[in-house]
């Protein structure tokens, strides 16, 4: 008996595991919305005014952050269908079971990226939302990482243009500023 391989590789392997990747992020980021929900209510806050405005009624603090975070948590949940079971027969019949593989690992570049925009929100509500607690502070790791946050962009004071701050600790997510932070005062991750 002769063996001869034809090459023939099949990626469904990578497609189920882009599929699981998507859902993890759709998950993750409505964890992370939920938590902003809960900062910005006064009912649940513990005390932190309405939307972490220092002035709330007469500014909308970080409300339209939270819909936001709410728009793009949609967007992963609809994000988070399954592509490795949409295969179509394809090449005249030839293949009669395509992975979806690329497609998968496409959406799921999107999901990681709008994820990150998610918990950007978060993080600049967390930041909002510890310095409103003065004159508690944090541990000493989340001390360095609001210093970080706020090299970046200001407190929220009045209302303004938040694109900038959110781009901005998007960004520093994206080139794991975070780590940098953090260097020092916890051990390294690996």
């Amino acid at each position: 008996m002769e063996v001869v391989s034809a090459g023939n590789f099949h990626a469904q392997a990578l497609a189920y595991a882009a599929d699981l990747l998507a859902s993890v992020c759709a998950d993750v980021a409505a964890i992370s919305e939920r938590r902003v929900d809960r900062l910005l209510d006064p009912a649940r806050s513990r005390g932190l005014p309405a939307f972490l405005s220092p002035e709330p009624g007469l500014n909308s603090g970080l409300m339209i952050a939270q819909y936001t975070a709410a728009a793009l948590v949609a967007a992963l949940r609809a994000a988070a269908t399954p592509l490795a079971v949409q295969s179509a027969s394809t090449s005249a019949g030839q293949e009669d079971h395509v992975s979806m593989s690329f497609e998968a690992a496409q959406r799921t570049r999107r999901s990681v990226t709008q994820l990150r925009a998610v918990l950007a929100v978060e993080l600049l509500c967390v930041a909002q939302a510890l310095e409103l607690r003065a004159p508690l502070r944090p541990a000493p790791a989340t001390q360095r990482l609001l210093g970080a946050i706020r090299r970046l962009c200001p407190p929220l004071g009045a209302d303004r243009v938040l694109a900038g701050d959110l781009a901005a600790v998007d960004g520093w997510l994206r080139d794991e500023g975070w780590a940098g932070a953090l260097a020092g005062v916890v051990e390294p991750l690996r």
